[in-house]
């Protein structure tokens, strides 16, 4: 008997989390899903702990608290405001709301990896466009890549896995040359970790254009990544046909008061934020100095492009208890952890580089 499936997902392979080693493992380190390495911050943590008794009934699904709040932070209207369970569900939302079955959804490869899975299960085609030399993205490319069914396009600043940037120039020069019936949307998901005076700010951009959205989550810096809380800052059309794609009650009320109590806490928060910059600054110098070559990083990883050996060196940085995100014959994601983390994380890469060396460029 064969159960009726539907035949397309055949060709979707299922999102895969980063790994990490096993449960006890001494001097391990999990670095491979970008997480903020620190604790809830308690006040959070009490926001949370106090809607406890309340999870019997379902969560206010306009999250109205959090939804004024993030339109007061950016000086917009609520009805821009979009809510999901994480950037990555908010980004689904927008595929389905802008794509018939065989549309494009535009994004330069390597990205994030769920564009293309999210775009497939939609229905819609994913055009990926090569990242250039230095593994940012080719806008050029991209503006030359739309067609007539081209829908909707990702700009991943800073990009996930390579941490480069977009500046507000190449973007202007871009947004010229698309079409004011396509979507851009700006993803911005690691915002807080990228200082670069000359990088894109997706508000701008929304301000500037009808037809820019921008993507935000809760997940990185302000370390909620398990409650799941993502937002779109999207024109007025957009988010309203974004609700109607929205997973009904996704973004739960332990989610929605933690969200809140974050942004109540944002000195607090920066603080580590500071802590996580300056650690990529002194390890990326440290890599520099033993004569590792990598694209400069805005995010809160480091991206190492190992080509062919990415299975050897992932192999390496595991048996020194490192677990980075690996991509097959493309190279290694490392997320910055705490202190220890990162004195392992200079140990291992030392020790796995010397052998790849030239292929690190």
């Amino acid at each position: 008997m064969t159960l009726p499936h539907r035949s397309s997902l055949d060709h979707i392979p299922p999102y895969k989390q980063g790994q990490g080693p096993a449960a006890g493992a001494a001097a391990s380190h999990k670095l491979s899903s970008n997480e903020n390495p620190y604790p809830p911050l308690a006040s959070v943590t009490a926001a949370v702990a106090e809607c406890l008794g309340g999870i019997n009934e379902y969560p206010n699904g306009g999250a109205p608290e959090l939804t004024a709040r993030l339109a007061e932070q950016f000086s917009v209207s609520a009805e821009n405001i979009c809510l999901g369970a994480g950037s990555v569900e908010v980004a689904a939302q927008l595929i389905h709301a802008t794509t018939d079955p065989g549309d494009e959804v535009m994004f330069a490869w390597r990205s994030f990896e769920a564009y293309p899975m999210l775009a497939r299960v939609a229905g819609a085609v994913p055009l990926e466009v090569p990242l250039d030399a230095e593994g940012r993205h080719d806008l050029p490319a991209m503006a030359a890549a739309i067609t007539d069914r081209t829908r909707l396009v990702f700009i991943c600043n800073p990009n996930n896995p390579t941490g480069t940037i977009v500046t507000t120039a190449e973007v202007e020069a871009f947004m010229r040359e698309v079409p004011s019936t396509v979507l851009v949307v700006i993803d911005e998901a690691y915002l807080h970790f990228n200082r670069e005076p000359g990088s894109a700010q997706g508000i701008e951009f929304f301000r500037s254009y009808p037809n820019v959205a921008v993507l935000h989550t809760f997940s990185k810096a302000y370390g909620l990544a398990g409650l799941r809380v993502g937002y779109a800052i999207a024109p007025a059309e957009v988010a309203a046909n974004l609700r109607k794609t929205a997973i009904p009650f996704a973004v739960t009320t332990l989610a929605q008061h933690a969200a809140v109590a974050s942004l109540d806490a944002e000195d607090e928060l920066q603080v580590r934020i500071d802590a996580l910059i300056q650690a990529r600054a002194e390890l990326s110098a440290r890599f520099t100095a033993a004569g590792i070559e990598f694209p400069p990083s805005y995010a809160n990883f480091i991206w190492l492009p190992t080509g062919e050996d990415t299975g050897a060196v992932d192999a390496i940085l595991r048996e020194r208890g490192i677990w980075g995100r690996a991509f097959a014959g493309e190279g290694i994601r490392i997320s910055i952890g705490n202190p220890e983390a990162n004195e392992a994380i200079l140990a291992a890469v030392t020790a796995a580089v010397p052998g790849v060396r030239v292929q690190l460029g």
